[in-house]
């Protein structure tokens, strides 16, 4: 039997037909079929509340798994109820080879389904939660899918700690770098304690292991002593979902996907995933979280909840993991295994360092020196870490510029791969040694004027014209030679002639046809050639032997002529 008609509907098709409409008129004005129609005109209707016959309980054709169904297969899924129907195809195919069971596939999947329905195990249900004011207060660390973050093209390796008042919605989100770690739990919790201005009496988090020891069995004392004394500073009752079980987080498991779909619009919207600073990135963050918040059902709540929040403690936390390190000779710290550079000034000294999950703060006793930027071990480096800065050793790297042709740490001085092209260029158009002192010049003028770029295009430039050399870089930014090593004086220093020694030596210069005298042929007979170098006309630092004639004048006063042949010879006899 047809379903029965409403008594509304059939006044209105009788109203219809009594202002003298057709019977298909009628019935479209109203709604219904030709054939309800009819069936209406006749009196052939269902009484209203009369229950519909059962349906049909009969098969129509024969049941393609009638042999296998209550033999094989409702034992298998009573023993594992948790074996898909893809499974149990592939049981049949290899018991009962032979047979399309292929064909039977979409079969099997309705009854594996209808026979979980039905006498399956009882299902997981979930109970909604209903939150209160100022009682709650969830944190949790997710990260981004899909295509990475970049900053000037390099992937930003980061996380996002997302915290969350469940009464009244609010949020606040923050980029963590690193892993899940106790200091940036403390960092994001207290930034956003401060930022809604109190504090929850119960503070929410999954396993995290910066702050459970995640034992086997009970609970009971199981919190870290820094996460312990975190939430007695701050006054709030730790808890935890049970491992591995996300919805009972659901308070903040949902938020995540809809505050990452927000983000993901936005970067959609802007066309790029690529900033110039990370603080360009944290800024449109910073954005999202603010859209969210400053929606009217939220800050109404958030009043409202602003009123059962109890104060911020007077002091903070120490969010920070303190740690001291002795600057080496090297100019260098070591800390978890990857290598910072400090300004050389700090050699010898013993740092505090206060190691945060993003950055360093460097102090000297108490006194704040320096914070640098924290580097982390990703999945798949290999070998040490480093962080070296060109600025914290230029100044003695300049006084022994040739350091720099061997260092073990010359890429990483270097500060970007366009430098290192750079070097390589400068070791092919000059050599070594004055390639070592042009690129440590540039370093030093670009540490003095912090503009990197505008060195690296003059470089690049001269060396395109064939115009580099260290003079012209010195002259074109008015540098100093090194502290220390004052440039050394180019000196004309005339040649002198052999008449000088005479001069020295208190004698008169023999006269120029004194060469040929008798008696310095005489001499050369009884003596032979004299050897002797000869700072005169010729190349300097060449040495020849000397004429007879270019000897010095015989013993005697300056001024003397010459004695005899004679007596010069009975005197050498």
């Amino acid at each position: 039997m047809p379903a029965p008609l409403s008594l509304r509907i059939k006044e209105r098709y009788m109203a219809k037909r009594a202002g003298g409409l057709s019977q298909q008129v009628a019935a479209d004005a109203v709604g219904i079929s030709v054939r309800s129609a009819q069936r209406i005109d006749r009196g052939d209707l269902q009484p209203e509340g009369q229950q519909q016959r059962p349906g049909r309980h009969w098969r129509t054709r024969a049941d393609p798994l009638a042999e296998v169904w209550d033999s094989v297969l409702v034992p298998m899924l009573e023993k594992a109820p948790q074996l898909e129907p893809q499974t149990l195809l592939l049981h049949l195919e290899r018991a009962f080879p032979g047979q399309e069971w292929y064909r039977r596939k979409r079969t099997l999947q309705r009854r594996v389904e209808q026979w979980r329905a039905l006498q399956g195990p009882a299902r997981e249900v979930m109970f909604l939660q209903e939150h209160r004011a100022g009682v709650l207060g969830i944190s949790d660390f997710t990260v981004l899918k899909g295509q990475p973050i970049t900053i000037s093209g390099e992937v930003l390796e980061h996380r996002l700690f997302h915290f969350r008042l469940p009464f009244s919605g609010w949020c606040h989100v923050a980029v963590i770098h690193g892993g899940e770690s106790f200091v940036a739990l403390a960092e994001g919790l207290q930034n956003a304690l401060a930022l809604c201005g109190g504090v929850p009496a119960e503070h929410r988090t999954d396993s995290l292991s910066a702050c459970f020891r995640n034992r086997d069995g009970s609970y009971a004392g199981d919190y870290t002593s820094r996460y312990r004394e975190l939430c007695a500073h701050l006054g709030v009752i730790a808890t935890r979902n049970n491992r591995g079980v996300a919805h009972e987080n659901g308070a903040i498991e949902g938020p995540h996907r809809h505050w990452k779909r927000r983000l993901e619009q936005q970067l959609i919207q802007r066309g790029s995933r690529d900033f110039a600073t990370e603080a360009e990135y944290r800024q449109l963050v910073a954005q999202v979280t603010a859209d969210l918040n400053n929606r009217a059902s939220v800050q109404q709540k958030l009043a409202i909840e602003r009123l059962h929040l109890r104060p911020l403690p007077v002091e903070r936390f120490a969010d920070y993991e303190p740690v001291v390190a002795t600057v080496r000779s090297t100019s260098t710290i070591e800390l978890r295994s990857v290598t910072y550079s400090v300004p050389s000034r700090l050699i010898g000294q013993q740092l505090t360092v206060h190691l945060r999950h993003d950055r360093l703060d460097l102090f000297l006793r108490s006194q704040f020196v320096e914070t640098l930027p924290r580097l982390h071990q990703r999945p798949g480096d290999k070998g040490r870490l480093r962080r070296i800065d060109f600025r914290h050793v230029i100044e003695s790297l300049r006084r022994k510029p040739r350091a720099l042709l061997r260092a073990q740490l010359q890429d990483d001085i270097l500060p970007g791969e366009s430098w290192r092209q750079l070097w390589r260029a400068l070791l092919a158009a000059l050599p070594p040694d004055e390639a070592a002192k042009v690129m440590v010049d540039a370093l030093h003028v670009a540490a003095r004027t912090d503009d990197l770029a505008a060195v690296e295009r003059y470089l690049r430039r001269q060396l395109r014209r064939g115009e580099l050399t260290l003079s012209s870089l010195r002259d074109h930014y008015g540098l100093r030679p090194p502290r220390g090593l004052t440039a050394m004086p180019q000196l004309d220093i005339p040649e002198h002639t052999l008449r000088s020694y005479d001069e020295l030596l208190g004698r008169a210069s023999q006269p120029a046809s004194a060469g040929n005298s008798p008696a310095i042929a005489a001499q050369a007979t009884e003596t032979g050639a004299v050897p002797q170098p000869v700072a005169g006309g010729g190349t300097a630092g060449h040495s020849r032997r000397l004429d007879p004639g270019q000897l010095p004048l015989c013993p005697g006063r300056a001024g003397t002529p010459a004695a005899p042949p004679g007596k010069a010879a009975a005197a050498v006899a």
